[in-house]
């Protein structure tokens, strides 16, 4: 997966670039020894959220996150977003603020809404 530093929305000549220079990359490395298949893409609308960077830029936006255990009595969290810092997300969830520590996150990413997709057209943070 792959995204541009100055959040311009990619192109399929972006990836295919891309895919390119990583192919020419391995080659140079002689990796991998085995054949493979080098798939790149774009994160997508409902995009995972991977750094805590991610969580603060979409402060706003409903999210999904699983934890790796337990916090309050549960995994998985679905709320809108408050942003991030100090090594935690921020989320409301059941009209309840929660903060969860991110190095406990195994795996998160944003919920397909109309609201998610009215950005996305407009191209605003996204």
């Amino acid at each position: 997966m792959i995204e541009r530093a100055d959040r311009v929305p990619l192109t399929v000549d972006d990836c295919a670039a891309a895919s390119r220079a990583i192919s020419a990359q391995f080659e140079n490395d002689n990796l991998p020894a085995a054949d493979y298949t080098l798939e790149v893409s774009s994160p997508g609308i409902d995009r995972p959220l991977v750094r805590l960077a991610d969580f603060a830029r979409f402060a706003g936006f409903e999210a999904k996150v699983e934890m790796s255990e337990p916090l309050e009595g549960r995994r998985r969290f679905r709320g809108r977003l408050q942003g991030a810092g100090d090594g935690c997300v921020r989320m409301t969830v059941d009209d309840h603020d929660v903060s969860l520590p991110y190095d406990m996150i195994r795996a998160a990413k944003l919920v397909l809404t109309d609201e998610l997709l009215a950005a996305s057209q407009a191209a605003e943070r996204l």
